[in-house]
């Protein structure tokens, strides 16, 4: 299948989007209560359904699941989420480094609570003077670190040990930290580095001045989701397609990378609810003019449920649909034939402020059925309404085949 090729491929993922009843919406979901117009057409015109992103025993993380949408299987694939955001990075990772998601979070009550994972979404150039100051000790320890998006940020450790376990900190917001420190093989290390955070960063001149415009500071760096190279078979071997891959986070345009997709930069992308909507969909109509294939992801969603507020992802949910999907079908009308897949790559229950292993909605619709579609939708796109569509697909990496198909309608 060449660049050429009549049908289009369109995988679009607003992370975390899906949720769970919550008692003050009468237990309805928040993508139940929030206005989605244009999903509801989807809806009403495609296939609804519900399907599991998330293997058995493995844990509900964004690099599983966007791994499973991409239709590989984690459970064959999966190292560890820091090494395709070292990829995204342009870090080239020896066969035998080890690689760390750091996170700059701030610590509570004097250093034992996770008070947020994000540091209140430090800035870019807040977070590289922060990484500046801690490179020299984390040199001295055989790291090198790694400047990223916002407080996400990378560690690689030269034949660094297979024998460590740590902790997503947003997977614990609000609760202390004593019992998820590093354990292991890497334990000692990774904690010399946290306690000499904690020392260098507290009374930095960046730290200083959040303080005093009454934000969290960035206190504490947190070490995470580490592995080692994986080994994955490119979406143009076994698809003959070409194609890219549209997102603000490392780990999406590394996962692309390794998928053999092209990773498009968009000015302005934050992976946060200020993110630049209209270029990334820009950015995702160009791409199909010259390939086959994009995957579109919205960090949005995810992100405005770690934060436990419920109006936040209702907004957020209302943002993806109004300046996402609602530009993206009218830019899809150019193309005379396309297939789309709309998937949250996991739930994140605003309650829980953390992923869980829920199966989640999903829709598809191809150019056929949309031009055929009433403008007077007839079905709330929903957890329930997928769940009462009776589809359920036990495993997503499925979906890229059924997508694949050709000759839509």
């Amino acid at each position: 299948m060449s660049s050429e090729s009549k049908t289009k491929y369109i995988i679009v993922v607003p992370d975390g989007m899906g949720d769970l009843p919550i008692p003050e919406l009468g237990d309805r979901t928040p993508l139940e209560v929030a206005r989605t117009p244009w999903m509801d057409r989807m809806a009403s015109a495609g296939t609804i359904g519900l399907a599991r992103t998330v293997p058995e025993g493995m844990e509900p993380g964004s690099d599983v699941a966007n791994l499973s949408i991409l239709g590989y299987s984690p459970h064959a694939v999966y190292t560890g989420r820091a090494p395709f955001e070292a990829a995204s990075m342009g870090v080239e990772l020896g066969p035998n480094d080890v690689a760390f998601r750091l996170n700059f979070v701030y610590l509570d009550r004097n250093f034992t609570v996770m008070g947020d994972h994000s540091a209140e979404h430090i800035s870019n150039i807040e977070a590289r003077q922060l990484l500046e100051a801690l490179q020299p000790y984390a040199e001295a320890l055989g790291f090198t670190l790694y400047p990223g998006v916002s407080y996400r940020n990378l560690l690689v450790w030269e034949d660094g040990p297979d024998g460590c376990v740590t902790y997503p900190p947003h997977d614990f917001p609000g609760q202390p930290v004593d019992d998820r420190l590093p354990t292991g093989d890497c334990a000692a290390a990774l904690l010399r580095l946290i306690l000499k955070s904690w020392k260098i960063l507290e009374h930095h001149p960046v730290n200083v001045r959040r303080n005093q415009r009454c934000k969290k500071a960035a206190n504490s760096v947190w070490p995470w989701g580490h592995g080692k190279r994986p080994k994955l078979r490119t979406l143009p071997d076994s698809f003959g397609i070409t194609g890219s891959v549209v997102a603000a986070v490392d780990l999406m345009k590394g996962i692309g990378k390794y998928a053999g997709l092209e990773a498009v930069e968009v000015p302005g992308a934050t992976g946060y609810l200020d993110t630049n909507y209209v270029g990334k969909v820009q950015a995702a109509l160009e791409s199909l003019r010259r390939k086959d294939f994009v995957y579109l992801h919205v960090e949005a969603p995810d992100e405005a449920s770690h934060s436990g507020y419920l109006d936040l992802k209702k907004s957020a949910i209302e943002d993806f649909d109004e300046k996402i999907v609602g530009p993206l079908l009218q830019g899809l009308n150019e193309f005379p034939s396309w297939r789309l897949l709309l998937m949250p790559d996991h739930r994140t229950p605003v309650a829980l402020r953390t992923h869980s292993t829920d199966p989640v909605p999903f829709m598809t619709l191809n150019s056929k059925e949309w031009g055929n579609a009433r403008k007077d939708a007839q079905i709330h796109f929903s957890e329930v309404s997928a769940e009462q569509s009776g589809v359920f697909v036990e495993d997503a990496s499925a979906m890229i085949a059924k997508l694949l198909e050709k000759n839509p309608g």
